[in-house]
């Protein structure tokens, strides 16, 4: 069995209006990933991302890369336990 693994993520830089919350959902839907994104009201973008650990771990490599016309400048992670709570992986606003 594989290993299941839950990362909320802080992403800041040029983060809006680029199309990072977009091409998160279509890379995490790629990686068979379930969670959420969305814009916060300071700028930054916020995630919790859900799946198999490896998996998670290269959508956390690739929020750290950021899609490109965006400009990441930090990512900060919190591993949490996994809950299984999304059926897929949706953008919140």
């Amino acid at each position: 069995m594989t290993e299941k693994a839950r990362a909320h993520l802080l992403i800041t830089g040029r983060v809006q209006g680029v199309g990072f919350r977009y091409d998160t959902q279509w890379t995490a839907q790629g990686l068979d990933l379930c969670g959420w994104v969305r814009n916060r009201p300071d700028g930054a973008v916020e995630a919790v991302i859900e799946g198999e650990k490896e998996r998670v771990e290269r959508m956390v490599a690739w929020c750290r890369r950021g899609s490109a016309l965006s400009r990441v400048d930090a990512v900060a992670v919190s591993w949490e336990d996994y809950t299984g709570e999304f059926a897929g992986f949706g953008i919140r606003r």
